[in-house]
């Protein structure tokens, strides 16, 4: 996707949202676009265009980089701009701090919480996995990750691994045309279903922490630590 396409996409959203205005909302609506692939590690965000496009204050688009300065979402350079920023070695490692805590901890507490979701996901992995698509490998995967954290049932936490999602994506970026990274995860994906299918959270949630220790180490060598 362009900048201009994601412009255009941003103006209509503006248009029919009451939020618009507010520099959360273009937070979130730059976040999400980071979190689904649109704005890839290194794109200059031009303030003046996405302040026209928004059709919000300047005060008010540097409200929601700040924010997502603050997230680790982007970066600013003097004299030159904002940009969606290049993950580190050092910035995998935190993030993957993050999940460990996070997502196991997610499977534990969701007794009651249904598997449909989860099994959807890893139905739509395998499709995108038979054709080869690997950015549908890619999302399915965000999805999966995003609704483990769901099964919690706390808004707060689904905020945290939203801004976990976007930095994820940025990582994952480094890998964007490998499929042998993005496949056996699909698989992954569908044992920790059987798992919590199976009523078994303790064993998902092991499975579940092991993978992301597979995960961040492959990411890690992939980056050169």
């Amino acid at each position: 996707m362009t900048f201009d396409e994601v412009l255009a996409d941003l103006q209509a959203q503006a248009r029919t949202t009451k939020h618009a205005e507010t520099g959360l909302w273009v937070a979130a609506q730059l976040r999400s676009r980071i979190a689904a692939g649109q704005l890839a590690p290194g794109s200059k965000l031009a303030e003046e265009a996405l302040r026209e496009a928004l059709g919000v204050s300047r005060n008010t688009l540097r409200e929601a980089f700040t924010a997502l300065h603050a997230e680790h979402i982007v970066t600013r350079i003097p004299n030159r701009g904002v940009f969606v920023a290049h993950p580190t070695a050092d910035d995998i490692r935190e993030i993957y701090r993050v999940r460990r805590f996070l997502e196991p901890a997610a499977v534990l507490w969701s007794v009651d919480a249904p598997v449909e979701p989860l099994a959807g996901i890893v139905k739509a992995a395998r499709a995108a996995a038979a054709e080869g698509d690997i950015p549908g490998m890619a999302s399915a995967n965000q999805d999966f990750h995003r609704a483990i954290v769901d099964r919690s049932g706390s808004e707060r936490l689904n905020s945290l691994m939203d801004q976990v999602l976007a930095e994820m994506r940025l990582v994952f970026h480094s890998m964007a045309a490998n499929p042998a990274f993005h496949e056996p995860y699909v698989e992954d994906n569908a044992r920790i279903v059987e798992l919590l299918e199976a009523g078994d959270l303790a064993a998902a949630a092991d499975f579940l922490a092991a993978y992301l220790d597979r995960a961040e180490a492959q990411l890690l060598a992939a980056v050169g630590r």
